[in-house]
């Protein structure tokens, strides 16, 4: 796993959300409407670095896109989950970032995109994204998604990425894809939007490794 913090037991993720998330909320709606954009950043990034960091998500079936079911824990190795809605409106250049990512991580590092939404809906963006991210879908009016929508959709928000260890531990929590303006070209917004998602994933293997050395050194 990344990270340890001294726990002698992991903590659930919906455990260490909880009691925190009536006074986020409102402190959260309180920047926004006074349009502190800023506040209500640091407010998100606290929140994931005070409490939600090392705390473990449960271990979630999804229903992928193409057939078949995924349950997270046997994947074995790090997730870099994103949710979206079929109905976002993403960034210029998001897919095909995410996709070139997916490709120079392919060993280290499982894409997944998970959509709250049904699996109609999700059909048509699904075929933009590459044969190595696993593109799935959860909907409230799918009885066996009620928890996962109720612990990430209604909490945090999306989209969302969540890099997960190969344990399902919380490694990092961050708002979605780069901001561009729709006029920028779009090689200009894949740059944007690459150079993000890279930033977020060189840096979340980073901390493994050295957890990894960390812990081989005091063997």
């Amino acid at each position: 796993m990344f990270y340890n913090y001294g726990q002698l037991e992991t903590i659930r993720f919906s455990d260490a959300l909880i009691p925190h998330l009536k006074k986020y909320n409102l402190q959260s709606d309180l920047a926004f409407k006074a349009g502190d954009i800023e506040r209500g950043r640091f407010l998100f990034d606290s929140l994931v670095a005070t409490h939600l960091v090392g705390s473990q998500i449960d271990n979630y079936t999804l229903k992928n896109i193409n057939g078949g079911k995924i349950k997270l824990g046997e994947i074995k190795k790090p997730l870099f989950i994103m949710t979206y809605a079929s109905w976002c409106v993403l960034s210029k250049g998001e897919i095909p970032a995410l996709n070139k990512l997916s490709k120079k991580y392919a060993k280290e590092v499982q894409f997944v995109i998970l959509f709250y939404d049904k699996k109609q809906n999700v059909k048509k963006i699904s075929r933009r994204f590459s044969g190595n991210i696993k593109v799935c879908f959860a909907n409230e009016s799918y009885r066996n998604d009620v928890k996962l929508i109720a612990a990430l959709k209604h909490t945090l928000g999306f989209p969302t990425s969540f890099f997960l260890d190969e344990n399902l531990e919380v490694v990092s929590i961050n708002r979605g894809g780069a901001q561009t303006d729709p006029k920028i070209t779009y090689l200009k917004a894949f740059n944007l939007n690459y150079e993000l998602f890279n930033t977020r994933l060189s840096s979340c293997l980073m901390k493994k490794n050295l957890v990894i050395d960390q812990l081989a050194s005091d063997e």
